[in-house]
């Protein structure tokens, strides 16, 4: 009797996860989408500097026809010749303020129809919210927030309008602090977790129309943006950017640009990013039923490495205040 229940137990163990794996295969029904970019019309917000501008670079080495917008022309001119030189493509470049609807409404409808839509302008400020002023908040919040609801709406009538073009795509640069809460970066945490509500509720909107959703979560990116707030930011937020290290602009723009070419709704562009992705999933859209099985079955364990990471960086604050009080 004992055997029996023994051989009975060692068949139910395979049994429960292909059962689950069957389960998922059958709620998620994959279809795999290619949204092909040799072509088609490419228009990238914060397209002159960062990583908007080695999205740029690799949309046009890759044959697309690209439009990049961004506020100051100085600085679309220089991104326009260092496109030029890198790739041999001319760019189309338009100067206007996301925050202002018009404008950007104006800039979109004289690019074109638009095939792939980047939405990657951010602004941000490390520092504590007691510290920044009400301005800074709003600003924060209307370019990265705001500033995105206004460059999709402008876009997607057009986009939702075209014909017989192919799958299309509107990508959201978000970032690892996106994902979770760091010290320090309230407004602009804030201002990145808004994009998550914006992408789930969008791709159901416009899903019919053959248009996918795409969500990047870079990681610290050594961008010159990224430069000036290291010199600046507070020193509890340095410690714990240190336990991540960075990326070159190069290597998010190929992981963000793959992942829009698979119709991803996630992208994650390191290790860190997909264990914060499997943690924070929540009710993102999956087309692959094994990384949802993945998504399932580490539910447990991820969370655990979460609150590891969470106890570790308050104990690195709790160290940073009594130091601070010691010697004060």
């Amino acid at each position: 009797m004992a055997a029996i229940s023994t051989f009975f137990l060692l068949f139910l163990i395979p049994i429960i996860p292909l059962s689950l794996l069957a389960i998922l295969a059958l709620i998620v029904r994959p279809r795999p989408i290619k949204i092909p970019i040799k072509s088609r019309h490419v228009f990238i917000t914060g397209g002159s500097s960062g990583i908007g501008l080695a999205l740029a670079q690799r949309a046009a080495s890759e044959g697309a026809r690209v439009s990049i917008l961004a506020r100051s022309a100085g600085k679309l001119d220089e991104a326009k010749q260092s496109i030029k030189l890198a790739t041999g493509v001319e760019v189309a470049t338009f100067s206007a303020d996301v925050r202002d609807y018009d404008a950007v409404s104006k800039a979109i409808d004289e690019s074109g129809p638009i095939d792939v839509l980047i939405v990657n302008q951010g602004v941000f400020t490390a520092k504590e919210l007691e510290k920044q002023s009400p301005e800074d908040v709003k600003f924060t919040i209307d370019v990265n927030l705001v500033g995105s609801f206004n460059v999709i709406k402008a876009a997607l009538p057009a986009m939702k309008a075209r014909r017989d073009r192919g799958p299309a795509s509107i990508a959201l640069v978000s970032s690892q602090a996106g994902q979770v809460g760091i010290y320090g970066y309230a407004a602009y945490s804030a201002s990145k977790f808004g994009l998550q509500g914006l992408a789930q509720s969008l791709q159901q909107e416009v899903i019919a129309d053959d248009i996918h959703v795409t969500l990047i979560f870079p990681p610290d990116t050594d961008t010159p943006g990224f430069e000036e707030e290291q010199k600046s930011r507070p020193e509890v937020t340095a410690i714990i950017a240190a336990s991540s290290g960075s990326m070159k602009t190069e290597d998010v723009a190929r992981k963000a640009m793959d992942g829009i070419k698979a119709g991803k709704f996630t992208v994650s562009c390191n290790f860190e990013g997909f264990l914060l992705s499997l943690a924070t999933t929540g009710m993102s859209p999956q087309r692959s039923f094994w990384l949802a099985f993945l998504e399932v079955i580490t539910a447990g364990p991820i969370r655990l490495i979460a609150l590891f990471f969470q106890w570790d960086w308050y104990n690195a604050i709790a160290k940073w205040s009594k130091t601070k009080m010691n010697k004060s």
